[in-house]
């Protein structure tokens, strides 16, 4: 065969070359228009498909009793997400998710048949349970680290703490009252993730500098469990409906304890009655009693009175017009000093007669009855002390000796603290001070003295009339401790019948209030029994459980008792931390 002409291969030659020289430029062409022009585009576009923006929200903060114990403190948890566009079989993975998160599988499903990236599934679930998760290998299904509330003590001050919801957000007690100090801080943070979608790079640092700030109370976890236990055991005893009792330091105000029975637990709140939730040492009132009469003896030496001023107690019987004032016991001639260690009606109703309403009701007042507290805690109420134009001369014997007055736990054991205090009313303390996330004191709260209600003298004379009450013959006699001088008052009031007027057969309220030692009173005591049933009285039901709750925090506080030795708590079931 002749070989080709020289030309026509040239030509061929040619036009490979023009090809690719074409080919090439288009080649350098999109490089530069990759690489020049559209580098941030595409920049861009790499880093959406390994980022996103996250919501990065720090820990809550704690809550404290005074020794730094933890009430309310937060533990890590894990959340459960999806990227549904990496989900291969959505039935398959939501039933096999379903019973380990406790959701309904058609939920699952419908979360992985969206067109989207991410999804959550599951909050704040235990470690626990993640890794049972995680054994499950599901394709497009992650993990990234949470919050959740957890409160060790279980119902210890369940009332007072409170608890968060869903979201972390306080819904009761302290945690709603202090939400804004204790909520963690939120960021929004752009964060890598691999191919499998693992979150590769979250600032840990910048999580810590998130949490929320932690709230100090006054709080003594001990002597709260201890107080709850006490009150526990007399209301479990008497079958009564619930109680409370409350611990005080008298010269400071500071709540060393607030016990509510039944409890509940905030752990898991959902499975307790909301009526269970409520500090009723703040929002509710009641009927004191013949605690009452302490304050109407104090009114009464303000008045000029002295403790040996005597009151013919008309045999124990008083008709006021259409109604009769009655004494458990009849006496003739009795002393202030022995109306309140007998605790007489009549007695107080005379003085009260003697003195007249105006002055009775502006030394209740002057003792904080009628208004707020201002105590750290929602929903306080102001408790009934009606003005004084409005009593009648039966009004004024009632309220004498606590009947048609109404008080909330938290005005009754602050007025008893203030006949402790020299007569001295303080505020009611329940917050120490807030620390920020970094310990430093961002507030200090201090004792704060609202008025002096009663001179020294007056009330060193009410102190001793308690000391009588509590010793031999008095009607506190079961709140004596032994080698420690006790004052004390006992309270026992009819309760009013629900919807209707008068006062309803066989109900009543249990009440002690008292303090010790007699000379440098150290704690103050109020204890409330609701509805006891069998016994009743005041000194029967409610003054054992004081002696309890008094005798265990003296000896756990190392107070002395008057000879010098110390003496045993009195032991309750599980009493021992």
């Amino acid at each position: 065969m002749g070989s080709r002409p020289p030309d026509k291969i040239t030509r061929r030659i040619r036009f490979v070359q023009i090809v690719l020289v074409l080919i090439l430029t288009g080649l350098g062409i999109k490089s530069f228009d990759i690489q020049i022009l559209k580098a941030g585009e595409y920049a861009k576009r790499a880093e959406n498909g390994y980022s996103r923006h996250l919501t990065i929200k720090g820990e809550r903060g704690r809550i404290l009793d005074r020794h730094w114990n933890k009430l309310g403190a937060t533990l890590d948890a894990v959340t459960v997400t999806a990227d549904p566009l990496r989900i291969e079989a959505p039935v398959k993975t939501a039933r096999a998710l379903a019973p380990l998160l406790e959701k309904p599988p058609e939920d699952l499903i419908q979360k992985f048949s969206r067109n989207s990236r991410y999804a959550v599934i599951a909050e704040n679930i235990s470690p626990d349970t993640a890794r049972q998760v995680r054994m499950l290998k599901l394709p497009g299904i992650y993990f990234q680290k949470s919050f959740k509330r957890f409160y060790p003590n279980r119902e210890l001050a369940a009332q007072i703490i409170g608890f968060t919801g869903k979201e972390d957000i306080g819904l009761e007690g302290l945690e709603f009252k202090y939400n804004d100090v204790l909520e963690g801080h939120s960021v929004t943070v752009r964060v890598r993730h691999d191919g499998t979608g693992r979150i590769l790079d979250i600032d840990r640092k910048k999580q810590a500098e998130l949490r929320g700030n932690d709230v100090v109370l006054t709080l003594d976890k001990k002597i709260q469990h201890f107080t709850e236990t006490a009150l526990e055991e007399t209301v479990r005893k008497h079958q009564a409906k619930s109680g409370m009792a409350l611990v005080m330091h008298p010269a400071t105000g500071e709540l060393l304890a607030m016990a509510h029975f039944p409890r509940f637990n905030p752990n898991n709140y959902n499975e307790f009655t909301p009526a269970l939730y409520r500090n009723r040492a703040v929002t509710d009132a009641f009927e004191p009693g013949s605690t009452m009469k302490v304050f109407t003896a104090a009114a009464a030496l303000e008045q000029g009175m002295t403790p040996n001023s005597i009151f013919f107690c008309e045999n124990g019987r008083y008709r006021i017009g259409r109604y009769t004032v009655r004494d458990t016991h009849p006496h003739d001639w009795l002393s202030i000093d022995h109306i309140i260690a007998y605790s007489s009606n009549i007695g107080a109703v005379k003085i009260a007669e003697t003195m007249g309403t105006k002055a009775l009701h502006g030394y209740l007042t002057r003792f904080g009855f009628g208004d707020r507290t201002l105590v750290e805690c929602p929903g306080e109420i102001t408790g009934t002390l009606m003005p004084p134009e409005r009593w009648t001369r039966i009004d004024t014997g009632a309220i004498s000796f606590g009947q048609g007055i109404s008080v909330s736990a938290i005005q009754l054991i602050a007025g008893i603290s203030a006949i402790a205090n020299n007569g001295l009313l303080m505020k009611p303390m329940l917050v120490k001070q807030i620390v920020s996330n970094n310990g430093e004191d961002l507030q200090i709260f201090h004792p704060t003295p609202v008025r002096q209600a009663i001179t020294p003298r007056t009330a060193a004379r009410v102190k001793h009339m308690m000391a009588l009450a509590v010793q031999e013959k008095g009607t506190g006699t079961k709140a004596a401790l032994a080698g420690y001088d006790v004052c004390g008052k006992t309270g026992t009031a009819q309760k009013v019948r629900p919807g209707q007027k008068g006062y309803a057969k066989n109900i009543y309220t249990s009440v002690f209030a008292g303090f010790a030692p007699h000379q440098n009173p150290q704690l103050a005591v109020l204890v409330v029994v609701d509805e006891p049933r069998n016994k009743y009285y005041g000194g029967d039901v409610a003054a054992p459980a004081f002696k309890s709750i008094l005798a265990q925090s003296f000896n756990y506080l190392s107070i002395p008792p008057a000879d010098g030795k110390m003496v045993a708590a009195i032991t309750n079931k599980g009493a021992a931390l």
